[in-house]
């Protein structure tokens, strides 16, 4: 009787080095970092790559991921639901996005109008940032960030801020930034999403709804 032998699995290489926290700060390039897999970084932080320097931060509290969740939701709905939903392409939480040398890593991009499923690398049609108590991160998301991705040429870029109740939306025309603002009872409406109502207001309640807590620095 043959003897059937089993082959044997060959076990994955755990990385020689693992990004996190003591990582913040060193000098990397963007062709390492886009190189860089899941596995190579500890999960329990967020990274960006800023002028050739990895930055790593807290992962969102929970007054931001709550609310981008819903976003998230409210977005699929209308995907699925509305006759004109069709044109969002897909919606999806803390995805990098290329600005120039740098690597931003947005609360939510949402990818539209293209009629197909986005491309590896391909930058979205809009960035979401839910902002953060500390004055660095609000800094970052309010003029930092707003000059970046206007050179990147997203079409639209929101900023949630819970703590002033409003919506901030950049709209890129002839290659700079309109601004206007929303209210948290307003509804926000974009040519970009035909149909598409957003209730800021549900947003911030969910925000709200949890405990306000000191922010790690």
């Amino acid at each position: 009787m043959a003897t059937v032998l089993t082959p044997r699995r060959r076990k994955r290489k755990e990385p020689q080095y693992k990004f996190g926290l003591q990582s913040n700060g060193i000098l990397m390039t963007p062709q390492e970092f886009d190189d860089s897999t899941e596995d190579d970084f500890d999960q329990n932080w967020s990274y960006e790559l800023i002028n050739g320097v990895l930055v790593v931060s807290p992962i969102p509290l929970e007054q931001e991921a709550d609310p981008n969740d819903e976003l998230g939701y409210i977005l699929r709905s209308y995907q699925d639901n509305h006759p004109e939903g069709k044109v969002l392409d897909k919606t999806l939480p803390e995805r990098y996005v290329k600005c120039g040398r740098n690597r931003r890593k947005p609360d939510r991009v949402i990818w539209c109008g293209l009629g197909r499923l986005p491309r590896k690398n391909e930058n979205p049609t809009i960035a979401v940032e839910f902002v953060s108590r500390r004055k660095r991160d609000r800094d970052l998301d309010y003029d930092t960030k707003r000059r970046e991705y206007q050179k990147a040429k997203i079409q639209e870029y929101w900023i949630i801020d819970r703590f002033e109740k409003i919506m901030t939306v950049h709209v890129l025309e002839d290659g700079k930034y309109r601004t206007k603002t929303v209210h948290a009872k307003q509804i926000y409406r974009t040519a970009l999403l035909p149909g598409f109502d957003l209730p800021l207001a549900r947003l911030l309640k969910l925000a709200n709804q949890w405990p306000d807590v000191e922010e790690p620095t």
